[in-house]
């Protein structure tokens, strides 16, 4: 399994707020999340790990030259207008098979990390086109509701909310059709991540509805305004002590 990061957003929600580092750069339980994310992906067993980051970050670039990781580390520069160019940008620096990719402003808890990387891992090798790990905890001012199966895998995704509630969290699994779905999504105009996930189960582009599994989280924090990032430090600081 390859791990990819995706930070090459503007944080402007952060920034309007008053906050002038970065994204990638709060700290998250004393330490930058975009480090925190790496160092998990890194513990897990990931063979290599990418990070796709905005080109006009040096303060990020810096940080992330002067680490050193077990895992091949890539770093990738962009100027990227939306989520699915970057996931785009960056799986092009990925080597072949399958990735778990993340959004630089998902937070969880250790024990999450680990049984969602782990369920990545079965449902890929079981012939899943793709995994997201979904919560029932909604605190995000755009959040993407997802409709499930009985069996489990997900029926559809919307921006009409749902009960009971679920919407992804920022993590996704992707197998090797979906990387090619992604860049072929892209062609055809879609820009957004919600758009190619809409995209891959709908099977547009001349091919069928993916098959997308689902892995519940009971918790995951999306870091977009100040009150996200004292929400994630407080649950994890009091967490880690």
């Amino acid at each position: 399994m390859q791990a990819l990061i995706l930070a090459a957003g503007e944080g402007s929600r952060l920034a309007a707020a008053g906050i002038p580092i970065p994204k990638p750069l709060v700290d998250v339980a004393g330490k930058p999340q975009i480090l925190r994310l790496l160092q998990t992906f890194d513990a897990l067993g990931c063979e290599s790990l990418a990070c796709a980051i905005r080109a006009d970050s040096p303060s990020v670039r810096r940080l992330l030259d002067a680490q050193r990781f077990r895992a091949p580390f890539t770093v990738v520069e962009c100027r990227t207008p939306s989520s699915l160019h970057t996931l785009v940008e960056g799986l092009r620096a990925v080597p072949p098979g399958p990735v778990c990719c993340s959004m630089v402003d998902t937070v969880m808890r250790a024990e999450d990390w680990r049984a969602v990387y782990g369920a990545v891992e079965r449902h890929l090798a079981d012939g899943a086109d793709a995994v997201l790990a979904v919560t029932g905890y909604v605190d995000d001012e755009s959040p993407v509701y997802v409709n499930r199966h009985e069996g489990g895998l997900v029926r559809a995704v919307s921006d009409e909310p749902i009960q009971p509630p679920c919407v992804t969290g920022g993590v996704y699994g992707l197998s090797a059709a979906a990387r090619a779905a992604a860049a072929q999504a892209l062609a055809r105009g879609v820009y957004r991540m919600r758009g190619f996930l809409k995209a891959l189960l709908d099977g547009e582009g001349g091919r069928g509805g993916a098959r997308v599994a689902a892995v519940d989280v009971a918790r995951i924090i999306d870091i977009d305004r100040p009150r996200d990032l004292e929400t994630a430090n407080a649950w994890l600081t009091a967490r880690e002590a």
